[in-house]
């Protein structure tokens, strides 16, 4: 027999080594690990690949442009397109807080003056409908509204209308009637708690002096809580301007505000410099509005005296 013939072992002594080696505890084990082991390593490792992959694009394919300029601002006040839907929110946001506070107000004066010792009772039926979703409450005026709606089939049966019309949903007026509803309570706190503050004794002593209930209020209580409808006003009006879900979903394409558009820079345009000069300068704009607004009712309340 040879060297090599007596160092090699026979061929089933080397498989039955082979089979010892597999049903070692060692070897199940790392059969057993691995895969775990392998999810665990790229669930690991492929984030790390990800940033590195997006530094290199972004180093060698993209360029920021991080230069100084107002060619957004530029934009944002000169495009027709931003200014008119900048003047559209204006419009709707004032008009809509003129018509809280006149429907706030007399609500508000009937509980201070006439709710007794229910007034707590009143304040808390005003304000549960407001317990809802903000959407849900949308949503309602869209079914109130919509060309098979409430309102539409009330019409029709009252015979005013011979069809639905389409003149109801989809435009400005049913933004400011669904924001209207929205913040009326919003309004009707602090004109109550203004009211509230009224001496009674001034409003009777107006009466003994000869005036009427008309020129008792317009000479003592309108003056009087002249900050609640004030504050009413501001609560209402700053937020409604960039107000985005009402006109989403019942303004269509005549009810869009800025909010959307700002929106649209931010997802769909992925320009969010001018989206950022869309909200600065709407920001800036009701600023100096509440400011203007407070100054006007005070240089009135001036003139009053």
């Amino acid at each position: 027999m040879t060297a090599s013939a007596e160092g090699s072992p026979p061929l089933r002594m080397t498989r039955a080594r082979r089979n010892a080696l597999l049903q070692s505890e060692p070897v199940q084990g790392f059969a057993l690990i691995s895969p775990t082991f392998l999810y665990a390593l790229i669930l690991l490792v492929l984030p790390i690949l990800v940033v590195i992959a997006h530094s290199f694009w972004t180093q060698h394919y993209l360029t920021i442009d991080r230069t100084f300029t107002l060619e957004n601002y530029r934009v944002a006040l000169t495009e027709p397109i931003y200014r008119d839907l900048l003047w559209r929110s204006l419009y709707i946001s004032l008009t809509v807080s003129l018509f809280t506070v006149i429907l706030a107000y007399p609500i508000a004066y009937f509980i201070s003056f006439h709710g007794g010792r229910h007034k707590s009772l009143w304040l808390f039926l005003i304000t549960i409908p407001f317990w809802t979703s903000y959407l849900l409450r949308v949503m309602s005026w869209k079914v109130i509204l919509g060309y098979n709606g409430v309102l539409n089939s009330g019409l029709m049966g009252l015979g005013i209308i011979d069809e639905p019309s389409t003149a109801l949903l989809y435009n400005s007026s049913a933004v400011i009637i669904t924001l209207t509803h929205a913040w009326a309570a919003f309004a009707i706190l602090p004109i109550f708690v203004s009211l509230e503050k009224v001496d009674r004794t001034l409003v009777e002593a107006a009466t003994d002096l000869g005036d009427g209930p008309l020129r008792s209020f317009l000479r003592v209580t309108l003056p009087l809580s002249a900050p609640g409808v004030i504050s009413a006003a501001l609560i209402v009006m700053i937020p409604t301007v960039g107000d985005y879900v009402t006109p989403k979903l019942v303004g269509g394409k005549d009810g869009v505000m800025i909010a959307n558009a700002i929106q649209a820079q931010f997802g769909k345009a992925a320009n969010w410099p001018l989206g950022a000069a869309l909200s600065v300068t709407t920001m800036l704009i009701v600023t100096l509005m509440a400011g203007a607004t407070v100054l006007i009712i005070r240089a009135l309340q001036r003139l009053a005296r």
